[in-house]
């Protein structure tokens, strides 16, 4: 078990790639913190990783809520006695909306879910990973992240910023033992447009032009996969950067 007696909170953990990561978390010898806003989706996370044997807790979190993010460290540590991995994996998409049709209160919800959650959930593991020498930190990012044809404006310029900090982290806590890396998935089979009701056209038919040389949609176990080597000691000198994982879309830019 590569992550034997490790504590891991996965944020967005009811569904998609956060469901993956945890419940791959679990049948490696971690116990987990299943957090998510839909506390039933947590709580099947955390069915199907004790059905594994495994040990986890679902915890209800709104991650634009300061107090729920502060909340959710809280519980790891009073529930498994310290943290060791955090996961920041929830996101949400925006319409495909370019800057000249978004809205501000569109732009501000994508941020607080996208970049400040991650921001707030790093500051408060910070400390518990200074006083124990060591920590890690995994972000989702997004190929969005590193270019401008694959989402609206909102959500690539969030996922950017993401990279900014995980590359801004890792540098500036390296010699504390702390590492901080990010995943920058392609097309993976989620659900994550469940929640986008109303596409935008002209955005849309942009990014269609990036979508068309997607090689293939990815898996979420996949994605897992790229997490686990991360929180694992087998990846103890990567640090500060991205891992793109994508079946080489992204190559072709």
């Amino acid at each position: 078990m590569k992550l034997k007696d490790k504590v891991a909170i996965v944020t967005g953990a009811a569904s998609g790639m956060g469901k993956a990561i945890a419940e791959l978390y679990g049948r490696e010898g971690c116990k987990v913190i299943a957090a998510d806003l839909n506390l039933q989706g947590a709580e099947e996370t955390v069915q199907s990783i004790t059905n594994n044997r495994g040990t986890a807790k679902a915890i209800k979190v709104n991650i634009t809520e300061l107090e729920d993010i502060e909340n959710m460290i809280d519980a790891a540590v009073s529930e498994f006695g310290t943290l060791d991995i955090l996961v920041n994996n929830a996101g949400i998409m925006d319409g495909m909306e370019a800057a000249g049709d978004v809205d501000d209160k569109k732009w501000d919800l994508i941020f607080d879910v996208n970049t400040k959650g991650v921001m707030r959930a790093i500051r408060k593991a910070i400390p518990i990973f200074l006083e124990k020498g060591n920590g890690n930190i995994i972000n989702t990012a997004s190929t969005g992240g590193l270019n401008g044809a694959h989402a609206g404006a909102a959500y690539v310029a969030s996922k950017h910023a993401v990279v900014g900090l995980t590359k801004n982290t890792g540098f500036m806590y390296a010699k504390e033992g702390i590492r901080c890396n990010a995943i920058a998935p392609g097309g993976v089979a989620t659900n994550i447009t469940s929640s986008v009701s109303d596409f935008n056209q002209f955005g849309a038919s942009r990014t269609q032009l990036a979508q068309a040389v997607m090689p293939r949609v990815g898996q979420p176990e996949e994605i897992a996969q790229v997490a686990l080597f991360l929180a694992s000691d087998e990846s103890s000198f990567v640090n500060g950067t991205v891992i793109t994982a994508d079946a080489g879309w992204t190559a072709a830019f």
